[in-house]
């Protein structure tokens, strides 16, 4: 075995290596006018033509907005809801509109709120996740962060408790086409498959039942304050379709990171003629049994139609981010031009 005999400085110098010693091979590239300017004129161009290819994907999407909130029929049900007490009386209100271009392919349905900030950290925390899961225990014993909305005034655990459930968005709507003066077809709508299959598969279960109905899993728990109906009873027309997993609570449960948002409602069903290729040319209503205030927040409501590409939604700020980009870039290439033109292009001294 051969030991180590150096001693002193010597036992800490490094191996006479080209790693250790730092002689590897290295490539320092000589930045000139040369290779520079001609980089920063392409990555203009290449920034201006996705900003533009982007631009034009965007406006080939459709899109239909009808603000409901107090327009027309609907502003009878506006003044109505700004009383509390009116929440019990059921309003409806019809408004007609017009679609100017055939919708082709696949339509999709939102409700949309301005104004509405679903961001607040105290209102986001205010929920009950294990509870929302299934959990029994958090079914009876709501978590502290539902404070106020985990329990009633008589002191019932609230399912789902919280301040984002207790919000819920309750506008109901059914569209019609109208054919002719004297004939129209309802919209056929899916309401299904309208959230995120992570949620509606993992995040949000109901208790286990063992043979007990729902309405008896639910015994001795209260709707939050707002709500018309308990949770058990969110979809009448399908009782698959409630308690912890209805797609409605589910989407509203998702929050929004902007105070103008949509969230979906449906998604045209195509079976069926007239509606095979989307929603053609032509005059339609909507009929909205009007539920949710907007008073206290000083917002806004909007139904919207809109197709989708591989893009998204009708959403400009990337297209617009890189046309910005390409601009500054092509202004920075123009800019340095003119100084190397001025002083560098002869070999001259910048500081002479």
């Amino acid at each position: 075995m051969m030991v180590s005999t150096r001693t002193g400085p010597l036992a800490r110098r490094p191996d006479n290596s080209a790693f250790k010693q730092q002689r590897l091979p290295a490539w320092s590239p000589m930045l000139t006018a040369s290779t520079v300017l001609p980089f920063f004129f392409f990555m203009a161009l290449i920034c201006l033509l996705l900003g533009v290819w982007l631009l034009l994907t965007v406006q080939s999407v459709q899109e239909v907005r009808v603000d409901y909130t107090d327009i027309g029929a609907c502003a009878v049900c506006h003044d109505m809801r700004k009383n509390v007490s009116n929440a019990a009386t059921l309003c409806t209100c019809k408004l007609d509109f017009r679609i100017n271009k055939a919708l082709k392919g696949d339509v999709f349905f939102y409700y949309g709120l301005q104004n509405f900030h679903q961001n607040l950290r105290r209102y986001m925390d205010s929920r009950d996740d294990g509870q929302t899961v299934g959990r029994k225990t958090n079914l009876k014993k709501p978590s502290s962060y539902c404070k106020p909305f985990a329990t009633n005034d008589k002191g019932l655990p609230i399912a789902p408790c919280g301040a984002v459930a207790n919000s819920i968005f309750n506008d109901t709507f059914i569209f019609k086409y109208h054919r002719t003066a004297a004939s129209e077809d309802t919209l056929p709508l899916l309401r299904k498959g309208i959230s995120w299959y992570t949620d509606k598969n993992v995040k949000y279960r109901n208790p286990q039942t063992d043979n007990l109905s729902l309405a008896e899993v639910f015994q001795g728990t209260a709707p939050p304050p707002y709500w018309q109906k308990p949770v058990y009873e969110l979809d009448v027309q399908d009782p698959i379709n409630n308690g912890f997993i209805n797609e409605d609570l589910i989407v509203w449960m998702r929050e929004a990171a902007f105070p103008n948002f949509k969230k979906l409602y449906a998604v045209l069903h195509r079976a069926n003629k007239p509606f095979q290729s989307g929603l053609p040319k032509g005059n339609y209503s909507v009929e909205i049994a009007y539920n949710f205030p907007v008073q206290y927040f000083r917002g806004r409501k909007q139904v919207v139609l809109t197709t989708l590409n591989w893009f998204g939604g009708p959403n400009p700020f990337l297209p617009i981010a890189y046309l910005v980009t390409s601009g500054l870039v092509l202004l920075a290439a123009v800019t340095l031009t003119v100084v190397w033109c001025k002083f560098g292009k002869e070999g001259k001294n910048m500081e002479e």
